[in-house]
């Protein structure tokens, strides 16, 4: 594989479309309420795509240099992991991308609140500050969250509360009831997806001192506390369907509980977690696809 390709490897493209699955619906629910920008738009589509980007790279980083990503890992093998990226060739990538997220993050924050709001300014650039060390600290550091079963706590924060909720306030300058429904639908499934990846790599992860919460939970355990993210979430869309209900298009999301449906009996069926692995792209591909109709519903 060329370098080039290793490094658009190393980026995990499969993860962007999950990344900004709680953008898309707060600049529809956004869009609803009359407050939709373009600029705000496009800078938080790229904010968020830098700030999972230094994320993979780092865990990658966090993993490899730790020796968690081995022969026993089951999933693609990571750019250290293959030898033909160094640690500090990946060090390196880490800190272009943290002043890339740092440059788009202020462009996002100038663009929403100018000068007007003094108390949202400050507030995003610490949320920022906290989404560049949460993407660092994930595996990185001899107190790495992500061997502490912690992981799925800030995956629920980051990619479902802030994303969806801290997204509209970039357009609205306020907090919306609308948006708690959905924040909370996208950080389960966020969390469904990494709960997966977890349960793909228990054996390995194990073995090399990353506690999960697949590994905590145990084999048995992990399974129902999938089954119940993804149920979870699939309830709270539908009561938003309910709860805002002005026409049967609202509905139009529930297209995308057939590939979550299907996932569940897939993961019902397989006994050994590793085989798991290409479920991986449906559900994350399944969360992309019910944000996107639940905000297109709710327009409609």
């Amino acid at each position: 594989m060329k370098k080039s390709l290793l490094w658009i490897s190393a980026m995990r493209l499969r993860t962007l479309p999950l990344s900004v699955s709680g953008i898309l619906l707060a600049s529809c629910l956004a869009a609803y309420n009359g407050y939709f920008e373009w600029p705000i738009f496009i800078l938080a589509i790229l904010t968020t795509l830098s700030f999972q980007i230094l994320s993979n790279i780092a865990n990658d980083y966090g993993d490899g240099i730790k020796g968690t990503d081995n022969e026993d890992r089951v999933g693609p093998e990571r750019a250290i992991q293959s030898g033909r990226i160094t640690p500090d060739e990946m060090f390196n990538a880490i800190k272009i991308n943290i002043l890339i997220a740092i440059g788009l993050s202020f462009l996002l924050i100038f663009t929403a609140f100018r000068v007007k709001h003094f108390f949202l300014t400050m507030l995003f650039f610490l949320l920022g500050i906290a989404s560049i060390a949460a993407a660092l600290r994930y595996t990185i550091g001899t107190s790495a969250y992500g061997y502490r079963a912690l992981g799925d706590l800030f995956v629920f924060i980051f990619f479902g509360l802030i994303s969806v909720a801290g997204c509209y306030v970039l357009y609205a300058k306020t907090i919306d009831h609308v948006v708690f429904l959905p924040a909370c639908t996208i950080g389960l499934l966020s969390v469904a997806v990494l709960n997966l990846n977890n349960m793909r790599d228990m054996k390995s992860d194990e073995l090399s001192g990353k506690i999960t919460m697949a590994v905590k939970l145990g084999p048995k355990q992990v399974r129902f506390y999938h089954y119940a993210l993804v149920v979870m979430a699939i309830v709270l869309s539908a009561l938003f369907g309910i709860l805002y209900y002005t026409n049967i298009l609202n509905f139009i999301f529930i297209v995308a509980y057939i590939p979550l449906i299907s996932h569940l009996v897939k993961v019902s069926k397989t006994e050994a977690f590793e085989l798991l692995d290409p479920e991986l792209k449906k559900i994350a591909l399944s969360t992309f696809l019910l944000a996107i109709l639940m905000g297109i519903g709710h327009l409609l």
